[in-house]
């Protein structure tokens, strides 16, 4: 099966959950400096203050081939020139998906920002899909305060290069009950900044963790496992 923008089944992580109850799409683009008409777009905001620009998973796994990269580079061209064609392209490639899933019996997962930021609650697909589960990682820490689609879950990304920033997702986990996801250098601690640590690792179906916990991943990728701007944690 053919999807423009989204894949299913060709991600290392998203896989370990994918069986008999749930089955995920995911879409990937450029996050970071790409030049569009003159101009530099991030489509991850908040790669400079994060520091996760050089470690970021967009150079991961199949992210390390250049038929990768020329694809995600094609889906960004085409977002930032035609976001009307792009977000109609977006919707069927869920319509299809979606129908697959309830054929097979299967809860339709879909997280539209694989290594990209964008506030999809703005768009209004979650709306018109209410039986599909959406799901992103993100840098806006607003977005844990925001008023999500019930379809929606969010995980906010830790950074310490900006302690600020670091600060302000953790308060955020206080306030809203939202997780945070902490990428550690080499192993898992129990807690972190007094906060339970989980394994994100096992599977990516971040909907189903308990809340207010650290949702920890191993640094992945020859970049992240020697990253030494605070995006990694020792």
């Amino acid at each position: 099966m053919t999807y423009q923008l989204i894949g299913v089944g060709n991600n290392a992580k998203t896989i370990k959950g994918d069986g008999a109850e749930y089955l995920t799409a995911i879409k990937y683009m450029q996050p970071y400096k790409t030049m569009f008409k003159g101009k530099v777009h991030n489509l991850c905001a908040m790669a400079d203050m994060a520091g996760c620009a050089e470690p970021c998973l967009r150079w991961a796994g199949r992210g390390q081939m250049s038929s990768v990269q020329r694809g995600r580079e094609r889906k960004t061209m085409w977002y930032l020139s035609d976001r009307v064609g792009f977000m109609d392209a977006l919707v069927n490639d869920i319509t299809v998906f979606r129908r697959r899933c309830i054929k097979n019996a299967v809860q339709p997962c879909v997280r539209p920002n694989g290594t990209s930021d964008i506030m999809y609650e703005k768009s209004g697909i979650m709306e018109q899909f209410p039986d599909v589960q959406f799901y992103d990682y993100t840098k806006i820490v607003k977005r844990a305060y925001a008023d999500l689609p019930p379809n929606y879950h969010l995980t906010l990304s830790y950074s310490e290069k900006h302690m600020d920033y670091a600060d302000s997702v953790h308060k955020a986990v206080l306030d809203t009950g939202v997780n945070m996801a902490v990428v550690f250098r080499h192993s898992l601690p129990d807690t972190f900044r007094g906060l339970r640590v989980i394994d994100g690792d096992k599977d990516d179906l971040r909907f189903l963790d308990p809340k207010g916990v650290v949702v920890g991943l191993v640094a992945k990728g020859k970049k992240a496992k020697q990253d030494k701007s605070g995006f990694v944690i020792n």
